[in-house]
């Protein structure tokens, strides 16, 4: 007799969704098993501490992995998912972020763990998984505190290697037990290292621009939003943006400053100054922040005003490489999608399921990686309670 109907493994966002999900049927026995000290760790500090949990802007075109389809099928079929979730009112912002109208983001694990205990799941922390088999057509987990248990399904949210939060702990570990393969696995939604001659004078200032990733002589990706400069290269949410296309290979940014204003004009502005006496270092005045406006003339080297707006409207940088993953927002790359059914379940052992971070599957900035993780975590509960 097994002891569980549900063992869901993790107890991030996507684990803490499905269980709260299944729990909310009170003939459905289910545990969440988390190896760390607290649930929804990651969720508790998400959007700079502010929760954002999803966008409004939700479709498919925001979704990269093996088949972005499955992503579609399971986050544009209920894109207000997080209203069901959370006890909480969201309001959105002018790009479409969802967040709780109190902004912040431990207030959503606090729902969600009000929920789990009210519904009664059976919480263990401090608890990994270290063997996972199947006998007598159930599951076996056996655990670090030397407890085993069994359970007529298994879902695997342990997440993926952005920001670990756990040392020598692989999210993926159990899944390869199983006889699942991870695909390449990469850092995204990350700062950029990038050469830093032109940019030493620019440390902790912000910009908005439109950022464009050029790899292989082609761009690959296209963002507007801030930029921050750093003593290693470059931050901020338009940076974080285009970083997936330096997953796997080096590339340049182009950096476009005052996206809204026309080379002519500025160019116009320029040449006043220079009939007014302005010092060259100066001819962006007021134009830019003078630091800003400083590096460009310096990396012009020139009074032509044509050549000083080409390179504030093309400021290249060449990039080198990234944070990693301990700065990391999400891990691009995961279990195969090419191994699960689009139910989510293993084609390799059945009534095993994944959700969340640990698939192939990965968003764009600004919510969208939640919202896979909560619509996959609910999706799986649904398939689930149909059979039971």
């Amino acid at each position: 007799m097994y002891d569980y109907d549900v063992v869901v493994i993790g107890g991030g966002a996507a684990g803490m969704a499905c269980a709260t999900c299944l729990s909310k049927n009170c003939n459905v026995n289910v545990a969440l098993i988390e190896a760390g000290e607290r649930l929804g760790k990651k969720l508790s500090v998400t959007g700079n501490g502010q929760g954002n949990v999803s966008n409004t802007h939700m479709a498919a075109e925001h979704y990269h992995g093996s088949v972005a389809a499955l992503a579609e099928k399971i986050v544009c079929s209920d894109k207000d998912i997080y209203k069901n979730l959370f006890n909480c009112i969201f309001t959105a912002d002018e790009k479409g972020r969802v967040y709780p109208s109190g902004r912040q983001a431990s207030s959503l694990t606090d729902s969600l763990n009000y929920t789990l205990k009210k519904q009664g799941v059976s919480i263990s922390l401090f608890t990994q998984v270290i063997d996972i088999r199947k006998l007598n057509g159930d599951f076996v987990l056996e655990l670090s505190d030397s407890r085993s248990v069994s359970s007529r399904f298994v879902v695997i949210c342990t997440g993926g290697k952005a920001q670990p939060v756990y040392k020598g702990l692989s999210p993926y570990a159990l899944a390869e037990k199983t006889g699942h393969r991870t695909t390449g696995l990469y850092p995204s939604l990350v700062q950029l290292k990038t050469e830093t001659t032109h940019i030493k004078t620019l440390k902790g200032l912000r910009s908005e621009c439109l950022v464009t990733a050029i790899v292989d002589e082609k761009k690959s990706a296209v963002s507007r939003g801030d930029v921050i400069f750093t003593e290693y290269g470059v931050s901020g949410n338009a940076v974080f943006s285009v970083s997936p296309a330096f997953a796997d290979k080096p590339g340049e940014l182009s950096i476009e400053f005052l996206p809204d204003v026309s080379a002519e004009l500025i160019k116009n502005d320029i040449d006043n100054k220079k009939e007014l006496g302005y010092e060259q270092s100066e001819l962006l005045s007021g134009t830019v922040h003078n630091q800003i406006g400083r590096a460009i003339i310096r990396r012009a080297n020139s009074l032509d005003s044509d050549k000083i707006v080409s390179i504030l409207k093309n400021f290249k940088l060449k990039v080198t490489g990234t944070l990693g993953f301990s700065y990391a927002q999400v891990t691009r790359g995961g279990i195969s999608i090419n191994e699960i059914t689009e139910n989510l379940e293993s084609k390799i052992v059945s009534n095993l399921f994944f959700a969340g971070e640990i698939l192939d599957i990965d968003g764009d900035c600004g919510g969208y990686n939640l919202q896979w993780a909560f619509s996959s975590g609910v999706y799986i509960a649904k398939m689930i309670l149909k059979r039971l």
